[in-house]
């Protein structure tokens, strides 16, 4: 019978793809505090009252901190007096506010770096333009503007907070986030090693490995309404650019037991795949899959609104996860994740091996076997040195297209319940995005020339290279991780791998893009005078749009990149800097 079944595997050239996660595992949620559940059914009523409001945010309202017991505050909305479609007057929903509640964000402080100057010794040698150098330094300087410290009221009071108490200093991206957030902090912390602010960017890593000690894994935010989920796992990252900046081994020692940890989170069952090829080899690989089966608290209102036209409540709790999900893939939202596009409410997250998680994932075991030979654990260090090698091979086997010289996501089976899916090549996910290329980011597949010289040649004709820099979809779908937005990630991922690469022409490639992010960049600065979160790469000078809420200024990662793109490549005195 065991032959008869490889013998229709071999046939049919399919893969068969177990997914081992128990049944327990499946209805795995973590449950919410009565403070968020609470404020959820503020963000109702406000929602109720202000909806003809355009510059209504539900994130606002589930991160008041309360002024008093949350039995007082509740007792008090209680008594407010309610229409029959649940909203209260204007006058008596702003005053119970502002009696209650202190603001958004007033739980964090201003925070003034130590180790900020206005013009750091040695701050971007390349750059000679006096016109780009003078930006330059305004966007070295929102650094103090983004800089916080948690309000010793949190820490006294933390049941009046949604807002987690951290212990140092840290750099939000700004806007509605008021918090700092796991994979914006890498590209955050980038831009601060070029701003020679080592303490700043340790400080944010202090405060990430602590949500490991405390959660066991590093949160999406620094919310209690994000302790469902993580994002793209990238501490490792930040602690091996800050270790190859100052050397600190003592860094590398205290955060080793906590990548440990990590490595396991994005192991356990609920992330894990095992993909068993025809020829009966095994791969294990990872998806995102959050802890939460309900609306997302910051977007409420909206999740609801989404979820309203499935009929049964096993079909809306699916669907909130898949939601939930693609807010852990750090891609909230995008076509990528959907089984229908664009139709949203075919979101299937939780079905898709990603390939830029599997990538980020070889990239963590690949720094823990580093930081392990740095720290002297040499065990550790072949262990990880030998289960990347596998990763990568199981990268190649299921994501790799020959045909498009691109790795691919792969689907799932329609049917969850089922522990074994079939699965060919017809099952990857052959849409261009831009995280199709971002394995070249990483050092094996950056250090093959001739894997280096076809994704390259992809890349030139993936109709992803716009005007002012690579599109993350080719699909204009209205949500924010599609076309025509550009990321800031995105951008230095591809740009940053090319480079690495060492060829002359992929060099050559990564400066043209940096050249265009970092002009549409600057023409947007001079326009609005703010950094941007994303931008519109089709039409250079021109911001992003779309997805769930209004666009945003600040901006970390925006900041980051530039400041790094700026190291690498200057912009010489004779460059002009136009659309």
């Amino acid at each position: 019978m065991a032959n008869n079944f490889h013998y229709i595997l071999l046939t049919l050239l399919l893969f068969t793809v177990t997914v081992t996660v128990s049944s327990k595992s499946m209805d795995d949620v973590k449950p919410s505090i009565p403070l968020v559940s609470f404020l959820e059914r503020l963000q109702q009523t406000a929602f109720n009252t202000f909806n003809n409001h355009s510059d209504f945010d539900p994130k606002t309202y589930v991160d008041l901190p309360l002024k008093f017991p949350l039995s007082v505050t509740d007792h008090a909305f209680q008594n407010l007096p309610k229409s029959s479609t649940g909203s209260v007057s204007v006058h008596d929903l702003n005053r119970f506010i502002q009696t209650y509640f202190e603001g958004a964000g007033d739980d964090l402080v201003y925070f003034d770096p130590e180790d900020f100057v206005p013009v750091p010794k040695d701050f971007l040698p390349k750059v000679k333009n006096p016109e780009v150098r003078a930006w330059a330094i305004k966007v070295h300087s929102l650094w103090r503007n983004l800089s916080r410290k948690v309000s010793s009221e949190v820490k006294t009071h933390p049941e009046f907070h949604t807002l987690l108490p951290v212990i140092d200093s840290v750099v939000i991206p700004g806007s509605r986030f008021r918090e700092v957030y796991y994979w914006d902090s890498y590209w955050v912390i980038r831009g601060l090693l070029a701003s020679k602010m080592y303490k700043t960017a340790k400080g944010i890593v202090n405060n990430l490995i602590s949500f490991i000690e405390e959660y066991g894994f590093v949160l999406n935010g620094a919310r209690a309404y994000y302790t469902n989920r993580s994002q793209p796992p990238l501490l490792s990252a930040m602690i091996y650019e800050i270790y190859h900046r100052t050397g600190d081994v003592e860094l590398v020692k205290r955060s080793l037991p906590a990548l440990l940890k990590e490595h396991e989170f994005w192991n356990s069952d609920i992330h894990k795949v095992t993909v068993s090829d025809a020829q009966g080899c095994t791969h294990t690989l990872n998806r995102y899959y959050a802890r939460w089966n309900k609306p997302r608290p910051e977007s409420s209102i909206m999740d609801k609104a989404s979820a309203s036209k499935f009929t049964s409540v096993s079909e809306k709790q699916q669907f909130y996860r898949e939601l939930a999900s693609a807010a852990e893939s750090g891609w909230d939202f995008s076509t990528r994740w959907m089984r229908h596009p664009p139709n949203f409410t075919t979101l299937s997250t939780t079905s898709v091996i990603p390939v830029d998680l599997n990538a980020f994932i070889l990239g963590m075991e690949l720094n823990i076997a580093f930081f392990a030979n740095v720290t002297g654990d040499h065990s550790i260090a072949k262990h990880f040195q030998q289960i990347s090698d596998v990763r990568k091979e199981a990268i190649n086997s299921v994501f790799w297209n020959a045909n498009m010289k691109q790795w691919l996501d792969s689907w799932l089976s329609n049917n969850t319940h089922e522990k074994v899916h079939n699965w060919d090549t017809l099952h990857q996910n052959q849409n261009v995005f831009a995280s199709n290329f971002v394995p070249l980011w990483m050092k094996p597949f950056y250090s093959d020339a001739s894997l280096v010289g076809n994704v390259l040649k992809s890349l030139k004709t993936s109709g992803l290279l716009r005007a002012a820099g690579i599109a993350t979809s080719l699909s204009d779908s209205g949500q924010q991780w599609d076309f025509p937005n550009g990321w800031a990630p995105l951008q230095h991922m591809l740009v940053e791998g090319l480079v690495k690469s060492g060829l002359e022409e992929a060099r050559s490639l990564a400066e043209e893009i940096a050249i265009r992010w970092i002009t549409t960049n600057y023409i947007v600065y001079k326009k609005t005078d703010v950094m941007h979160e994303k931008f519109d790469v089709e039409h250079c000078g021109e911001f992003g749009g779309g997805g769930e809420y209004v666009p945003q200024t600040g901006f970390g990662w925006s900041n980051g990149v530039v400041l790094a793109f700026l190291e690498e490549f200057g912009w010489p005195e004779d460059r002009k800097i136009e659309c």
